[in-house]
């Protein structure tokens, strides 16, 4: 019993890897540490989302969940990359297939794509105020600083006094 070997220990090339994936299958999305790089890259990755989608204020309820959803499952198809990557090779030799995890990959992959396609692949504008919003935004009262009439009343001032002359 003294000679035996250690089996060499899988590893990724990704730090935390194993301990995202843990607490992933035994508590949910919900435990992932937001100081963690993978939690920065998963906040990344939903903000741009929601930033193609027209911002924040665009982005319905239902959109918000599929958001979520295709959050979730980027990261297991990135996890599941890496653990394909650090294998040796995608087919079990002595069976002569694929390795059954390259093909749930595969579905996890096309479920990302629907998703995505729901949300839509073409990239949305963000709602644009009118003059008028925006104005009644920056001054308040929906007046331009000045003598009180705003800037187009004194343009049309200098207009008349300009053909009177």
């Amino acid at each position: 019993m003294a000679n035996r070997r250690k089996k060499p220990r899988n590893t990724t090339a990704q730090p935390g890897y194993w301990a995202a994936k843990h607490a992933l299958a035994k508590f949910g999305s919900h435990v992932i540490d937001g100081r963690s790089r993978v939690a920065h890259a998963l906040d990344q990755f939903r903000d741009e989302l929601i930033s193609d989608l027209g911002g924040p204020t665009a982005v319905s309820t239902q959109q918000r969940v599929i958001v979520d959803l295709a959050v979730r499952t980027h990261l297991m198809v990135q996890s599941l990359d890496n653990y394909l990557l650090s294998l040796g090779s995608l087919v079990n030799r002595r069976k002569r297939c694929l390795w059954p995890v390259a093909r749930e990959r595969t579905a996890l992959a096309d479920s990302l794509a629907k998703y995505m396609a729901m949300l839509g692949l073409q990239r949305q504008a963000k709602p644009v105020k009118s003059l008028a919003e925006y104005v009644a935004e920056k001054y308040g009262d929906g007046k331009v600083p000045g003598n009180g009439q705003g800037e187009d009343a004194d343009d049309a001032k200098d207009a008349e006094a300009a053909n009177e002359k």
